[in-house]
């Protein structure tokens, strides 16, 4: 998992966060999933406008801040959120949501943009196929990270994969228009003013999610869900 650059050894302590999936590679890879920061703060989030799945009538909203670039969010989108998925979005508990945190590098920040302008253009359904298109792309080797990987001509090809050329041209000219520019700079405003140091990291109704494994996961949603019965 990347950290951000002004993130210091001596201003954060390290906290292993380790879902309870099946396989011993997996379960040390989702230990390095968070490195929490001191400072934790909660947040108030405006969730119009952003991507996500499940019913809007969920009582719990589940926001994960991602990179593309980052291993541990492929890992993490790949391994443990079908798992979320299953116990905690189709029972209709919560619902999910994605936000942006682009810090490993420059591609990183055009990734994000791409994506916002897919979300906005072609909808929910669209952007998921992207999302999960673009993680499964990913290189496996971890010294890609500060590489400018990911080019416009890379996010194209990997849109096409997914949507039809009529679509994709649609979603090219917003994106180099910067059509969606401020809906990127809403996600890292709120990467700024919580704090956030680190990717993924997760909130659980506007509050940090601090558990150690999958069913502290699970026991968070359930007791904020019969909160709002």
């Amino acid at each position: 998992m990347g950290k951000n650059k002004k993130s210091t050894s001596n201003n954060q302590s390290s906290r292993k966060f380790f879902f309870g999936v099946v396989g011993l590679t997996i379960i040390c890879l989702i230990a390095l999933v968070m490195l929490s920061n001191l400072q934790k703060k909660d947040g108030t989030f405006d969730y119009n406008g952003q991507p996500y799945i499940g019913d809007k009538d969920a009582p719990v909203k589940i926001v994960e801040f991602g990179d593309y670039k980052c291993p541990i969010c492929k890992n993490f989108n790949e391994s443990v959120f079908p798992g979320i998925d299953k116990d905690l979005i189709k029972t209709g508990k919560a619902q999910f949501y994605f936000m942006n945190n682009p810090f490993i590098f420059t591609d990183s920040t055009r990734s994000a943009l791409f994506a916002e302008t897919v979300y906005h253009e072609l909808g929910n359904e669209s952007f998921w196929k992207f999302h999960e298109h673009l993680y499964s792309k990913q290189p496996a080797d971890s010294k890609y990270e500060q590489i400018d990987l990911y080019s416009q001509d890379f996010l194209e090809k990997t849109l096409k994969e997914v949507v039809n050329q009529k679509d994709s041209a649609k979603v090219v000219e917003a994106f180099k228009a910067e059509k969606y520019k401020s809906d990127l700079e809403k996600d890292k405003s709120y990467v700024t003013n919580l704090n956030i140091t680190g990717t993924p990291t997760f909130y659980v109704n506007g509050k940090q999610f601090t558990g150690n494994t999958y069913q502290d996961l699970v026991d968070t949603v359930n007791k904020e869900a019969q909160k709002k019965q």
